[in-house]
């Protein structure tokens, strides 16, 4: 069942991070683990990387047929809303290919010719300018395009909760679309709840909002921020329809498109208890690790079978279970609440890091803090030397010429041969023949597991017991 390594997504060249020279593929010894032969009924993929876009533009028309576009006018303006995480999916073509088929729909269907794409960014300046270069979808909207950031004018909203702050540049329209996507991503801190709804609190939110969100409550109760903000009559107001692109480890499933956002989020949660529920309890099988980063994007969202880093950092814990006292506040740090878990800041098993690529400017310093960890190239050490947001990062970590020589000391170090690679794949894990066959061996006990025990458990907690 261990096959050839798959070569992962391209990087996106970027000033937050350049593309390595060597990617972990081409490292000798490597293999790779079909998703499928551990997980047999994980939901199957219709796209892997290098797939026709064609596949993603069909299924985005399927889904959005179902949508009411009725309160589109041609003489109204449109906000096509997207996040920049999206584009770390698989290298981001499937999510750029739903997004300019939204467009192409919608202006078929109302005759509506403004929309208006808007990109919110995680925080810093340049991204949006280069994911709408990159993608082409500045051309694509005619120039009619804006990135925005959490620092951005803002715009109050009244909830129910009081008076929070979205960005103002994403509401200037007399309809607004969600053009999202349904990774899993920061398990540890939306739980599920709410997923779809995320972005409302986060993604297009002032920075006043955002910290309300990651600071003034913990992971769970975190959530009912981006439920206030979605119900409040300023959203509703303004509020057409969305389109989530779906995923699964086994890579990108489909689109779901519907004017009731509530809908969707059902049947995510349902689909991502069901999916990744399996992947993320394997993930916490592993006895001892090397963790090879060479994804896209910041650490904790490089993705091995669609399994961000930051849930392999985290997952001591199961964060499927609503019963389980959060443990964990924003950027993996921890807090110490009153019977709370006593957990590692990094899980144990992570032995060691290789960093072969990473974004810059997000604040990540607790790992080499916590475990040894290898920066490979002068480049990228001397960028995360000069990384306002983990200023005392290369005073922790050490620096290797090659991936092959950081490698090697990494596996010395941990005393494991066990590596596991996060490049961006999904449907197949490259790793190393050592944790393959754990993988195997553990797969069959983790499923049965889950299907009896834990899936049962986290659907009751979330009131789907009674299936779709």
């Amino acid at each position: 069942m261990l096959k050839e390594v798959v070569f992962p997504p391209d990087i996106m060249p970027s000033v937050y991070g350049t593309p390595p020279c060597q990617r972990a593929a081409e490292l000798p010894g490597l293999v790779s683990l079909d998703v499928g032969d551990l997980f047999p009924d994980v939901t199957p993929a219709i796209y892997l990387q290098n797939d026709e876009l064609s596949i993603i533009r069909s299924a985005a028309e399927e889904a959005l047929a179902g949508v009411d576009m009725a309160m589109i006018r041609a003489d109204h303006t449109v906000n096509v809303l997207c996040s920049e995480h999206g584009f770390a999916i698989l290298g981001g073509r499937a999510y750029a290919e739903m997004i300019k088929t939204i467009k192409d729909v919608v202006k078929a269907r109302t005759g509506c010719g403004n929309i208006r794409l808007k990109m919110a960014a995680g925080g810093c300046y340049q991204e949006a300018p280069e994911i709408l270069d990159y993608y082409g979808l500045d051309d694509y909207f005619e120039g009619q395009t804006a990135g925005v950031t959490p620092m951005d004018r803002g715009i109050a909203i009244e909830t129910e909760i009081g008076r929070l702050y979205g960005i103002a540049e994403l509401y200037d329209a007399d309809w607004f679309i969600q053009a999202h996507h349904g990774d899993l991503r920061e398990l540890y801190w939306h739980r599920l709840i709410d997923q779809a709804l995320k972005p409302f609190a986060m993604s297009y939110a002032r920075l006043e909002t955002r910290g309300v969100y990651h600071f003034n409550f913990g992971p769970r109760s975190s959530n009912f921020v981006q439920r206030a903000i979605f119900d409040s009559p300023f959203i509703q107001e303004r509020y057409a329809f969305s389109s989530l692109l779906l995923t699964s480890p086994s890579g990108v499933t489909g689109v779901d498109a519907d004017n009731d956002l509530n809908r969707i989020n059902r049947r995510l949660t349902l689909e991502g208890l069901k999916s990744y529920g399996k992947m993320v309890r394997l993930f916490a099988e592993i006895d001892a690790c090397v963790a090879v980063m060479d994804g896209a994007k910041w650490l904790h969202y490089q993705h091995a079978s669609g399994i961000t880093f930051g849930n392999l950092v985290n997952v001591q814990l199961d964060f499927f279970d609503l019963d389980t006292i959060p443990a964990g506040t924003g950027f993996a740090l921890f807090e110490k609440v009153p019977g709370a878990p006593k957990v590692s800041a990094i899980n144990p098993a992570l032995k060691a890091l290789v960093i072969n690529h990473m974004w810059t400017h997000m604040t990540c310093t607790e790992l080499p803090l916590n475990i040894p960890t290898v920066v490979v190239g002068r480049s990228l050490a001397d960028n995360l030397s000069q990384d306002p947001a983990n200023p005392e990062f290369m005073n922790a970590a050490v620096g290797a010429e090659s991936l092959a020589t950081a490698v090697n000391f990494a596996q010395r170090v941990a005393g494991t041969d066990k590596i596991i690679v996060f490049d961006g794949s999904y449907g197949r894990i490259n790793l190393s023949p050592s944790l393959g066959e754990l993988f195997l061996s553990k797969a069959p006990q983790v499923s049965r597991k889950v299907d009896e025990e834990l899936l049962p458990k986290w659907r009751k907690q979330r009131g789907l017991d009674r299936g779709r």
